[in-house]
């Protein structure tokens, strides 16, 4: 919640102060995207450790720069604003990283006993298991997806963005008491410095063709879905005339409709995870086309909760693919890459966002973007289809094998690629 106060109240600040598209894209950029390029290290430096508590200060280092942040909006200067996000967002994306692989591994521990109990297999039970896990943590973060920003717009609008602010340095001193007991550290054998464990993580998605064929197909659409960023804030504002409780309620529609499929992907645990990837990205473009057309700020709230659902959907499906194809002792560094993936897809979309409303209008940007990630929901749509088949893959050794994934094997229940052969 505090994530996405703090998101909006700097949005805001900066559009307020530069009148710019480019200088949001220019914040969200530093806060979201430069940080993607150093998050791995980072991840891979605290797995390292056999400090307990090292996950709760990188929340009390974001509470201190965030702090900071509010101070700077003072005395507003661009440069140390983008300085500052760009160092508050790489803590906050090695946070989530890790906390992600933390919550699969809870997750899995329980699944010993209850194997014991039921005629599924163990490989079954885990993959259920994360699945569920990761479909609860998508609930949690699309509920604070809805509260943070309509809290961002009330504060903004009655006590300023620096107040915004301070809330979010609360919420980062609440999580770093909750987390004390976490302990990220991950023993493996011949990775004991930085450079190893990142040389380990690149080495497993060269092995694996369907994980490098998922997340390239993946960043296409982010980078589509990432240039619509910057361009909400001047469509609301300048083209609706929404002001920022309009922008408020746009962001908080969206989040509505990720909170509604987060619940769906939680119901949903036996269906396919291509299909649920597929259908998320689908909504991605429909959400945009509905952008393009709406004539008032209602009607464009509605597309918004159309674009939340496919969010809700899109991600979580994306985390558990990832998941399912890479070892247990990579899961903090994968997360770390795969979230890295999603940021540095911005250093594409957000600027490409910006020139696009530059050179045409937000609604032809909006057109052009919607078009494009249908386009992609397409390929994707292809791809699974593929998977479904047999597909000629690449065993560890080069030499190349006819394989047809097994009933209830993951990857061929996701309906998204064959299975790949194990590394673990």
């Amino acid at each position: 919640m505090g994530s996405w106060v703090g998101l909006v109240a700097l949005s805001l600040a900066v559009y307020d102060h530069t009148h710019s598209t480019l200088a949001v894209s220019g914040l969200l950029l530093a806060w979201q995207a430069l940080p993607a390029f150093v998050v791995p290290a980072v991840v891979a430096r605290i797995e390292i450790s056999t400090r307990r508590g090292t996950l709760s200060w990188l929340y009390i280092f974001e509470a201190a720069v965030t702090a900071g942040l509010a101070v700077v909006l003072w005395h507003f200067w661009l440069p140390a604003v983008l300085l500052l996000a760009a160092v508050d967002g790489t803590a906050a994306l090695a946070a989530n990283s890790l906390l992600r692989a933390e919550v699969a591994r809870v997750a899995r521990v329980g699944v010993a006993a209850e194997a014991g109990r039921s005629s599924e297999s163990h490989e079954a039970l885990v993959r259920d298991a994360e699945r569920k896990a990761n479909a609860a943590m998508n609930v949690a973060f699309s509920v604070s997806f809805v509260t943070g920003p309509v809290l961002a717009g009330l504060v903004v609008a009655s006590a300023g963005a620096p107040a915004a602010l301070f809330i979010d340095v609360g919420t980062f001193l609440a999580c770093a008491v909750m987390l004390l007991d976490l302990y990220p550290h991950i023993e493996e054998e011949g990775a004991d410095s930085i450079r190893a464990r990142l040389q380990a993580a690149l080495a497993h998605v060269r092995a694996v063709p369907a994980l490098r064929t998922l997340l390239l197909v993946d960043a296409v659409a982010l980078v589509l879905v990432q240039a619509g960023s910057p361009i909400e804030v001047t469509y609301v504002k300048s083209t609706l005339h929404g002001g920022d409780g309009g922008y408020g309620l746009l962001v908080s529609a969206w989040g509505a409709g990720a909170v509604l499929a987060s619940v769906v992907f939680v119901r949903a645990t036996r269906r396919p995870l291509g299909l649920m990837l597929s259908a998320g990205m689908c909504a991605l473009g429909v959400a945009f086309l509905g952008y393009a057309v709406a004539p008032t700020l209602a009607l464009a709230c509605l597309a918004a909760l159309v674009g939340g659902s496919g969010n809700g959907l899109d991600w979580p499906s994306l985390i558990s693919l990832v998941q399912q194809l890479t070892p247990k002792h990579l899961h903090g560094r994968m997360m770390g890459a795969t979230e890295s993936l999603g940021s540095v897809t911005m250093a594409v979309g957000l600027p490409l966002g910006g020139v696009l409303v530059a050179v045409s209008s937000t609604r032809v940007a909006f057109l052009i973007l919607g078009v494009g990630t249908l386009i992609t929901t397409g390929v994707l749509a292809r791809l699974t289809l593929l998977g479904r088949r047999r597909i000629n893959v690449e065993s560890p050794d080069g030499a190349p094998r006819d394989s047809v994934a097994p009933p209830g094997d993951p990857i061929h229940a996701s309906g998204l690629l064959p299975r790949e052969p194990s590394h673990e």
